[in-house]
C-alpha cells in the first residue's frame, strides 16, 4: 500500500526497510546489507525483494551506496524523511530517570544555576555538546541596585531581581569619585528602578535617571554602569557544556576546522541566535514529538555539515519559555535522544516552577 508523505510516496515495506537501515546504521556505523535488513524486519521478505526495494529507495535519494560495500547508508534526505514521519521516541530508562532527578534535586540559589546544571546533565548523559537558554525575562521585577567597593577605584555593580537572580559587573570609577557621591547615585537609581520590570527600563526611563544624576552633580559613568548591568540581566543567557565531545562527534579531522568549530561554539550570542534559527524552516510532521531536528545540510554553517542539532522549547508559565539543545553526530540514535529531550524539558520546567514558587 502506498503512503503519501508530503510530495513523496513510499510503501509500508519501503518505510520499514528505510527505518531498519537507519536504526542499524546508528548502532554499527557500517553500511547495511539486504541480509541484515531481512533478519531485522518485522515482516517476512526475501533478501532479493529487499535488494530491489533498496534500489528504489536509492533512486528516491533516501539511501546511498558506498564504494567499499554492497550495503547502503542513509542519505540526508533519508534521515529527513525518517525524522519527519517514522521516528518514534523511546522512553528513558530507570537509571537515566534517577540520574536526572538526583542531579536536579539540590538547592539552587539562582535560575542560572539550574540552567547551567541542565547542560551538564544532558552532556553527561549523551556525550554530546549541550546548550540551554533560560526563560525570557518578561515580568521579572528589580528589587535592588548596589555598588560595592572592591579597591581604591574599582567597584562591583549589583542588580537583584525578584526571582533571586543577581547580576554583577566590575568597573573602574574616576579617581575623584567620592563614597558620598556613590551613595547618592545608588539611592537615586533605586528610587527610579525598584518595582519596575527589566523591560520597563527603556530609553525614557534611563534618560530620566541621567537628568537627575546630572542635576545632582553625579558622574555620568553611573548611567553607563547601570545600562551595562541592566543589559546583561535582560539578555538571554546561553550555557554550553561538553565542548570537548566535539572531538569525537563532529567528524572533523582538520585541526583548523576543529578550531573554527570551537570558536563558533564559544560565541554565546551567536549560538543563541543559531539555536533559534529559522525554526519554521524545518516543519515537524511527526506528531509524536516537539523536538526539532536540524541536519547538517540544513544548518547555516558548513562546519556543522556532519552534525545534527536537536532543539526543544520548555515553558515556565508566566515566567516565559527557554530552549535546550544537543549537538551531536548526524548518525546519532534519534529515538533515544528525542525521548530524552522530551522528558528532560518537562523536568527542567518543573524544577524552575518549583524555584519560582519559593519567591512568591
Amino acid at each position: 500500500m502506498l503512503i503519501k508523505r508530503g510530495d513523496q510516496m513510499l510503501t509500508e515495506r519501503q518505510e520499514l526497510i528505510l527505518e531498519t537501515i537507519i536504526n542499524d546504521f546508528t548502532q554499527t556505523h557500517e553500511p547495511v546489507g539486504s541480509k541484515t535488513v531481512m533478519l531485522q524486519l518485522p515482516i517476512k521478505v526475501s533478501s532479493a525483494t529487499i535488494r530491489n526495494e533498496m534500489v528504489v529507495l536509492e533512486d528516491f535519494g533516501f539511501l546511498e551506496k558506498t564504494h567499499s560495500s554492497s550495503g547502503r547508508v542513509p542519505s540526508a534526505s533519508g534521515y529527513r524523511y525518517y525524522l519527519d514521519y517514522l521516528v518514534d521516541p523511546i522512553e528513558i530508562s530507570d537509571s537515566v530517570y534517577h540520574q536526572i532527578i538526583n542531579q536536579l534535586d539540590q538547592p539552587f540559589h539562582q535560575v542560572n544555576e539550574i540552567i547551567e546544571e541542565a547542560t551538564k546533565i544532558l552532556s553527561d548523559l549523551t556525550n554530546y555538546t549541550a546548550f540551554a537558554a533560560g526563560p525570557e525575562n518578561i515580568d521579572i521585577y528589580i528589587t535592588g541596585f548596589r555598588i560595592v567597593p572592591l579597591s581604591a577605584n574599582r567597584v562591583m555593580a549589583i542588580l537583584v531581581t525578584d526571582d533571586g537572580n543577581v547580576q554583577n559587573q566590575i568597573y573602574t570609577l574616576p579617581h575623584h569619585t567620592s563614597g558620598d557621591e556613590v551613595e547618592k547615585a545608588v539611592a537615586l537609581i533605586n528610587k527610579q528602578l525598584i518595582g519596575k520590570t527589566l523591560t520597563d527600563v527603556n530609553s525614557g526611563c534611563l534618560n530620566q535617571i541621567a537628568k537627575e544624576l546630572v542635576s545632582r552633580g553625579s558622574a555620568t559613568i553611573f548611567l553607563d554602569l547601570l545600562q551595562d548591568v541592566i543589559k546583561d540581566a535582560a539578555s538571554e543567557q546561553m550555557y554550553v557544556n561538553g565542548q570537548i565531545n566535539l572531538l569525537n562527534n563532529s567528524g572533523i579531522n582538520d585541526l583548523n576546522k576543529l578550531r573554527s568549530l570551537y570558536q563558533l561554539i564559544d560565541q554565546k550570542q551567536l549560538m543563541s541566535d543559531f539555536i533559534g534559527f529559522d525554526t519554521n524552516q524545518i516543519i515537524n510532521h511527526n506528531s509524536h514529538t516537539n523536538v526539532r531536528v536540524h541536519l547538517g545540510s540544513e544548518m547555516p554553517s558548513k562546519l556543522l555539515e556532519d552534525c545534527s542539532l536537536l532543539t526543544v522549547d520548555y515553558s515556565v508559565g508566566k515566567h516565559g519559555t527557554g530552549t535546550i539543545a544537543l549537538l551531536g553526530p548526524s548518525n546519532m540514535p534519534y529515538s533515544q535522544m528525542i525521548g530524552l529531550l522530551e522528558y528532560f524539558r518537562n523536568e527542567l520546567a518543573n524544577k524552575l516552577l518549583e524555584y519560582y514558587g519559593d519567591f512568591k
